[in-house]
């Protein structure tokens, strides 16, 4: 009788062990999970490198504006940059930017500020002494040559972690002026 309750349930496991009926749906459970984890990681990642794009193209629009510029600006005409660029920006994304107009003295070996302007003293402003830290990311110029540095600041806090933390989103970019030999600042000796 033992043997044949052995068989039996020898039998029976056998059967059980090469049945492959429901292994899909078990399959599926064991991988579902990994799969979401998978999204939601790409949806993160996708979403800081959108906004570092959409971050960067601001900032670039914003120095182009600056380049066209055919006259002196003012405090007004540069909190309207920094409302445009915030326009360009998500809409639950606000920025600062700084505006920076130099040139190169070749006699004094030096990059000189002309005029430096934060809306709000978002950032702020560089002197002539400040710029000097900057001087291995500005291009080299001739002698009198003017150009116009655009800085943005934009805090990113991602919508998951998966290993992304709340940062803030920087631009650094230069830009010569298109239509006039430099931007100057109204009443500001240029």
């Amino acid at each position: 009788m033992r043997n044949l309750e052995m068989s039996f349930l020898t039998r029976k496991l056998r059967r059980f062990a090469r049945d492959e009926k429901g292994t899909m749906i078990v399959d599926a459970i064991m991988v579902l999970p990994m799969f979401i984890w998978a999204y939601a990681a790409l949806f993160a990642y996708w979403d800081a490198y959108r906004t570092i794009n959409t971050v960067q193209k601001a900032a670039y629009t914003i120095s182009d504006l600056l380049s066209r510029t055919q006259a002196e600006v003012n405090d007004t005409y540069i909190a309207g940059l920094r409302s445009t660029m915030n326009y360009l920006l998500d809409s639950d994304q606000a920025g600062d930017i700084r505006v920076t107009s130099y040139t190169w003295s070749q006699s004094r070996n030096r990059f000189e500020v002309i005029f430096s302007r934060s809306p709000g003293s978002g950032m702020t402003r560089l002197t002539t002494a400040t710029l000097a830290n900057l001087s291995d990311r500005l291009p080299i110029m001739a002698d009198g040559d003017s150009a116009v540095l655009v800085e943005t600041r934009v805090p990113y806090t991602p919508p998951m972690s998966f290993g992304l933390q709340p940062t803030t989103i920087e631009q650094f970019v230069v830009t010569r002026p298109r239509f006039l030999p430099k931007i100057c600042y109204k009443n500001v000796t240029c």
